[in-house]
């Protein structure tokens, strides 16, 4: 089959497209999924560049891979093997079934759960791994997952739609429910353009919450399309300040995947008992915390990655009900993934890109 494989941890030309790649068969409890659509992630880029190694200290970029560990350069700061097949948001449909899996999966059009749960201990996060990760994923003609991490959608939108939706919107939907947002109270997005941004404006308006979300000024009407009842563009050294004049007030809720220099801020934007939920750092992972404004105001901190399955199925919930619309900032095809993977780190899309197969 044909497969993006990344050969090891460095630039552009450490991810490889092969014909030659072995296509895989489901195991006891597995399926395989022959995959239309798969979209684009910041991991596949950190994991690449070795982002996620204590060793790397600066914002998300292509570089930084001559100083990583490779000890702990997977997302779980744990070390990898290669060669290994990214991409984690997979669409497509099964097309086979392993022993002691029902057949009710055959020929269903799915969405993948990207979060891999132990079997044996589903409710230990250290045991979780990831796709495109700890198992190979869908950059891909085809894809074996569990079984149960696969979803039938009944839905009209494309495969290309359907790809943008699955690590970002669990991500957001995951953030969200740890920090409890409720009806009526106020939240800010920062990095609003981007899939789990976007996902963020949108969900957080589901529960009810008023949204203040900050935004590049070229993107600043397509963040307000999503549903924001602020959007602020990014200033830099004044962006909490601004969202908070913005909302006339502090925040109840932050729910943030940028990090870096404004990281402090955000917790100052907070009201007393405000919570703040992070899943990302793409402008930086090293931040500067002052203990008084946490303890003082008792604020709560959340750290975002491993969600229970009932969160996905909530947003599969929501695409079959129409409660939620893709943002897709573009499509390449498989052949074309370090074009996909260059215009990724310009950051000039709003929402998700996706590799079609």
């Amino acid at each position: 089959m044909r497969a993006a494989l990344l050969l090891g941890i460095g630039g552009p030309e450490m991810l490889e497209v092969r014909d030659d790649v072995p296509v895989p068969h489901a195991g006891p409890g597995d399926v395989v999924v022959r995959v239309a659509a798969c979209g684009l992630n910041n991991s596949d880029i950190n994991t690449r560049v070795g982002w996620y190694s204590r060793s790397i200290t600066t914002a998300t970029e292509e570089s930084g891979y001559d100083r990583a560990d490779v000890r702990d350069v997977g997302w779980g700061r744990r070390g990898l093997s290669f060669p290994r097949i990214q991409g984690s948001d997979v669409v497509g449909r099964v097309v086979e079934v392993g022993e002691g899996t029902g057949p009710g999966l055959m020929g269903r059009r799915v969405l993948v759960d990207p979060c891999l749960r132990d079997r044996r201990r589903p409710d230990d996060p250290a045991l979780a791994g990831y796709l495109g990760s700890e198992l190979d994923g869908g950059f891909a003609e085809y894809c074996t997952v569990p079984a149960e991490n696969v979803y039938p959608v009944s839905s009209s939108l494309s495969d290309v739609d359907l790809a943008a939706f699955p690590c970002s919107w669990s991500t957001a939907e995951h953030m969200l429910a740890l920090a409890d947002l409720r009806g009526g109270e106020t939240v800010a997005v920062p990095g609003a353009s981007g899939g789990v941004g976007s996902a963020l404006v949108q969900l957080a308006k589901l529960r009810g919450g008023r949204v203040v979300a900050v935004a590049g000024a070229s993107k600043v009407d397509q963040v307000a399309e999503l549903g924001a009842d602020h959007v602020v563009a990014r200033q830099p050294g004044r962006v909490p300040e601004a969202a908070m004049g913005a909302n006339r007030g502090p925040f109840h809720v932050v729910a943030d995947v940028v990090g870096g220099d404004d990281f402090g801020g955000w917790l100052e934007a907070l009201g007393h008992g405000g919570r703040y939920v992070t899943s990302g750092a793409i402008a930086g992972p090293m931040v500067e915390l002052d203990l008084r404004t946490l303890y003082l105001k008792d604020l709560t901190l959340h750290g975002a990655t491993v969600y229970h399955p009932l969160v996905f199925a909530d947003l599969v919930r929501h695409i079959e009900e129409g409660a939620v619309r893709a943002i897709v900032g573009g499509s390449y095809p498989l052949s074309d993934i370090h074009a996909a993977q260059e215009a990724f780190l310009t950051k000039s899309h709003v929402g998700k890109l996706v590799i079609t197969i």
